[in-house]
Order: structure tokens, then sequence, then C-alpha cells
């Protein structure tokens, strides 16, 4: 069952739909709908690291985890054992968006699997019988906007200290330390701390790393001719063996092998052959 972030050469192989949620709910999500069903169901998934939570529902059951579950931020890539369900939906929601829909502190999910129903209660079997009574994506689609509205409209609204704190993080690109913004929003930095991995589910040093590396992909996806020392320098890497560590944490494979798994033509450094 595919919740986080998969590798891209997997994610490639689990055909899907995909579904715009309603504008009502857009901004507390980090994509789109996802109505998967693979070829055939995988029996073991790489997932990467990701501050997202995800919340996945099956529409044909499996031995395997609940009917509905989520899965918290981790930043540390997982390997999820057991065959996935034949059909599924997945929603990624964004840190601060999953506070709010889920009503709950999100550093209490931690990175585990967890039954929808422990989270929400009965409205958790509610959206699964509702799912799978529907024919088509675009009816399941719809459950899920109608499920996610209604959590919105009565889930917390994020502290504005730590939304600001969550937004200066994403506009430096991770570079900004949590000190100075801990000044800025006047608390002190183990206040901030501690709120803001209640409500974003990773520490503001961790989400930060997230999101320097979430940059670095983004880089390399687009202009496949920069060298990975100087990727590495442009994401704010102190040296290319800082870039190869992250990599290897937050997606359990070393840069090179990344590349093989995307089929691109990426210029190498001879170090990250070897590494």
């Amino acid at each position: 069952m595919a919740t986080g972030r998969l590798m891209e050469s997997e994610r490639a192989a689990l055909p899907r739909v995909v579904g715009r949620p309603h504008p009502l709910i857009r901004r507390l999500l980090a994509q789109p709908y996802a109505g998967i069903t693979p070829d055939a169901a995988p029996h073991r998934l790489l997932l990467s690291a990701t501050a997202r939570v995800s919340l996945v529902v099956k529409i044909d059951d499996s031995p395997y985890r609940p009917p509905a579950f989520v899965q918290g931020a981790h930043d540390r890539c997982t390997l999820v054992d057991g065959e996935c369900a034949r059909s599924y939906v997945e929603v990624g929601m964004a840190p601060l968006g999953a506070y709010r829909l889920l009503g709950r502190p999100v550093d209490e999910l931690g990175d585990a699997v967890v039954d929808l129903q422990d989270v929400v209660g009965t409205s958790g079997r509610r959206l699964v019988e509702a799912i799978r009574d529907e024919p088509t994506w675009r009816g399941r689609f719809a459950v899920l906007d109608r499920f996610l509205m209604n959590a919105a409209e009565r889930g917390p609204e994020p502290s504005a200290e730590v939304a600001w704190a969550w937004r200066r993080i994403v506009d430096s690109r991770g570079a900004t330390a949590i000190g100075p913004v801990a000044e800025e929003v006047g608390w002190s930095h183990k206040r901030l701390i501690a709120r803001f991995a209640r409500q974003v589910g990773l520490t503001p040093k961790k989400a930060a790393r997230l999101v320097r590396f979430e940059h670095l992909l983004a880089h390399v996806t687009t202009d496949r001719t920069t060298p990975w020392p100087v990727a590495a320098a442009e994401a704010g890497y102190a040296d290319q063996a800082h870039m190869i560590r992250d990599f290897r944490a937050f997606t359990g494979v070393t840069p090179t092998e990344y590349v093989a798994r995307r089929g691109a033509n990426f210029v190498q450094d001879p170090s990250a052959a070897r590494s």
C-alpha cells in the first residue's frame, strides 16, 4: 500500500487516476487525490521520507493494514511489507493541513500506520463504506471531498506562530535557523520546537532537512546537466558527502542508484559513483 512518497520508478508502475480536490480544502493538501490500481499488487515498497501525512482508503481489501489508515510524517525512508490492496485511494495532506483535518496533534501519529478509526472515530468506518459503495473514481473523490470538508470545519486552526515558522522554512528552502524565527514570533526556542512538532509532525530541524532535500530533487529533475557537487552546493549542502547522507536517509539509496531508477542522465561526480 502506497504511503508517503514512493521512489519514482516504483510509483510509475502503479497506474493512477488523478482527482482535483474541492477548492475549499485544496490548500490543506500537498497533492491531488490519487486512485491507484496496480497491475500486480506489490508485496514490498520502499517509501521515501516525507513531511506529508498520507491517508489511504482501500477499495479492495487486503490482509495487511487496516481498511483505511494514516501514516504520519517521517524523516527516514521506510519499508512497507505485505501485499497491497488491488485498488485504493490516497490523499497526501500538507503538514499543517493534516493537523486541521485529523483534529489532533500530528506528532502523535509518529511514522506508524494507524487505523483511521483510531484517529477520527466511527466516521473513518463510514468513509470506507461510502467510498466502496461508489462505482466510479469521480464518485469516490466526491466522497473524499465531503469527508475532508466536514473535517476541516471542525478541525483546529494551526497557530499563526507555527504557520509563520513553516513558511519561513519553505521560503528559505530549509536554510533558516529556528532561533531567529522564535525571536520573530516572540516564543522561546523550546516552546516553538514543541508546538511546531505537535502541529507539523516533525521538529523544525527535521522539517528543514526535508524541505532542502525536496528542493534538491526538484532542481536535478528539471536540470539534468547539473553535476551533483554543484546541485548539492546550490541546495545548501555543506559538501557532496552531506548530500549523499541525506539521500541514503531519505530514499534508502545513493544518488547514483536514484538516477539509475529514474533513468535520468545526470552528470555524475566520480566520488558519487563510488558512494
